[in-house]
């Protein structure tokens, strides 16, 4: 929650932000989405190949062209190893967009996916998912996902409600009723855990919280990447008017944007990207924070830049972190919470320390 606190010390001033200091180079977008890519693919093929069970990359194609070698690469291949790799990646790209926008939003490089509560919801709502209905499944998803999604996007929609007053939606208050109504939501799995006396459900609800990418069927995954290409596509508009809400609200109102509406599509899209990603990996922190910053660094303030570099960096950095996470200390797997959460505490610490510097990022 230290996001949530953090990021109002900087929303909600009305002033324009500053442009970044180090924009960093100018690179043809069509170059670095092309470079990227290709690098997708090929973290894509070291992901799938890489395991308990070696698979070289000629039994890949192999398999893909429809002749595997035996039934078991088979087996590993489609039914456990690619439905993760690929769920990794959507959970990355989900994400990194909607750290990009929470941030654009709350004009905030310290805002997160989670900003506004939504953790606490699919914490709740997972909970009750392992504990009650463990052994049910709709459509492909199990309960626990399902759960976690409706848990997420339902708080999301309160602590709005909560926020909004009048027509306008005051945002202080939309991060202090999120900040809130997220503890309520997180601690609720202490009861969970105290009165479930089944160790295993303990046991999966404990790894769901530190972010396990599960392996998916693939009827999820592809629902889970038709939402996230259509939340990234109705993004794209959006983009310009992120550019200009940097100049402040009032600047904004004067070129004609309509800044509640805009306020409220945003929302509702980071929302969305938040839930999905969320069903498929549980609380995975600082992804959505660390990327689109960086990408922002490197490229410059654009949004409209900024949204599919951000999406194609955000699949590339997961997929390399759940590899590491489930190979590293083999057999044993670590969650990829835990191992981002290395990476991403000392880098928001980073980011807190350039703040108190002036550094307008």
């Amino acid at each position: 929650m230290a996001v949530e606190i953090a990021t109002l010390s900087s929303v909600g001033q009305g002033s324009p932000s500053e442009p970044p200091r180090h924009a960093g180079p100018k690179a043809g977008l069509g170059v670095v989405i092309v470079l990227l890519i290709v690098v997708l693919g090929l973290v894509t093929l070291v992901s799938v190949a890489t395991g308990a069970v070696a698979i070289s990359p000629r039994t890949i194609f192999a398999a893909i062209t429809g002749h595997p070698p035996n039934a078991m690469q088979r087996l590993i291949l489609f039914e456990i190893r690619l439905p993760r790799v690929l769920a990794s990646g959507l959970v990355g790209a989900g994400l990194a967009m909607a750290g990009l926008l929470f941030q654009g939003l709350f004009r905030n490089p310290i805002a997160d996916p989670y900003v506004i509560g939504s953790s606490g919801g699919a914490i709740f709502g997972a909970c009750i998912g392992i504990v009650f209905f463990s052994q049910w499944s709709v459509f492909g998803f199990s309960a626990t996902a399902l759960l976690a999604f409706a848990g997420s996007a339902a708080t999301m929609a309160l602590v709005y409600s909560l926020a909004r007053s009048g027509g306008k939606t005051n945002v202080v208050t939309l991060l202090l009723a999120g900040f809130g109504i997220s503890a309520i939501f997180t601690n609720s799995s202490y009861f969970f855990e105290l009165f479930n006396r089944a160790e295993t459900n303990n046991r999966i609800l404990a790894s769901w919280l530190h972010g396990v990418v599960n392996i998916p069927t693939w009827t999820e995954v592809a629902i889970s990447a038709a939402l996230i290409v259509l939340a990234a596509v109705a993004a794209l508009p959006l983009m310009r008017t992120l550019n200009t809400l940097a100049l402040g609200d009032e600047y904004a109102q004067q070129l004609g944007v309509r800044v509640e509406s805009a306020r409220v599509f945003i929302i509702l899209l980071g929302s969305l990207l938040t839930a999905v990603s969320v069903s498929l990996g549980g609380i995975i922190m600082f992804a959505g924070l660390i990327v689109p910053h960086i990408a922002r660094l490197l490229l410059g303030p654009d949004h409209v830049r900024l949204l599919p570099v951000t999406a194609l960096a955000g699949a590339i950095f997961l997929m390399l972190a759940d590899t590491l996470a489930r190979t590293i200390f083999a057999p044993y797997e670590v969650p990829v919470g835990v191992l981002i959460a290395f990476v991403g505490g000392p880098f928001f610490l980073y980011l807190l320390r350039k703040m108190k510097r002036g550094y307008a990022v």
